[in-house]
């Protein structure tokens, strides 16, 4: 009798996919805890005491577990790996994430991301637009562009939205992405870096978006309720 073969989750073969292109680029693979603690989480990645992002409806907060959160990005890692190593370097930090907010066919209160990280003497923002640039490209294929829109987040300065143009049956259109920009000083003084000697730029993006645009189903719960029909989707 032939034993039917199983198949691989969609976020798994997306996320290794984006393992293989990176690590072609030099990049390295970095985890941290789920359950972080609030300086990881905000502080050291100069966030505000009165930035919204800490209130309840953005954050899960622990209870009885005073500054405990369950991370709200996986920027933590990022924090984690500067404060055991010393530049220059290149990861990228793939995990789960938690925000208490509704759901719907984009969002989530549990889902995946992937940062990236870089680290180095004479890091540009022309690194970072090549970086992506070349990710997107092998990713999306070889007309893919990519385009920096001026956005602020509290951990980079500057700051950018990144949208990508994709190519599908002869019809362009841009996506919204990522976030991404280079690492604020105060990051790096954080970490015990001095921001005169080392530069660097960080991104992240939504795994379980870039799952939904390579799979093409229409909306991404359907990852989380143990649909064994996923499969039906082939890669584009």
């Amino acid at each position: 009798m032939e034993q039917e073969v199983g198949t691989f989750h969609p976020l798994t073969i997306t996320l290794e996919s984006i393992k293989t292109i990176f690590a072609k680029q030099g990049f390295s693979v970095a985890t941290g805890p789920e359950l972080e603690d609030e300086w990881h989480n905000f502080d050291a990645l100069n966030v505000s005491k009165d930035h919204p992002a800490r209130d309840m409806q953005d954050t899960f907060w622990v209870k009885d577990r005073p500054g405990a959160v369950l991370r709200t990005h996986t920027s933590p890692v990022q924090i984690r790996y500067m404060e055991t190593h010393q530049p220059p370097f290149a990861i990228i930090a793939p995990g789960k994430v938690f925000r208490n907010e509704a759901t719907d066919a984009t969002h989530e209160a549990q889902f995946h991301q992937i940062e990236g990280l870089v680290v180095g003497a004479g890091v540009t923002v022309e690194h970072l637009k090549g970086t992506l640039l070349a990710f997107f490209k092998e990713f999306f294929g070889p007309e893919a562009e990519v385009r920096l829109r001026p956005s602020f987040f509290p951990f980079v300065e500057p700051g950018f939205e990144v949208d990508v143009k994709v190519v599908k049956d002869g019809v362009e259109k841009w996506l919204e992405v990522l976030g991404a920009g280079m690492i604020h000083p105060n990051v790096f003084t954080a970490v015990g870096y001095d921001p005169k000697k080392v530069t660097g730029f960080a991104f992240g993006m939504g795994l379980d978006r870039l799952s939904k645009v390579m799979f093409e189903f229409p909306d991404i719960r359907v990852l989380y309720q143990g649909d064994l029909r996923l499969n039906q989707w082939d890669t584009k």
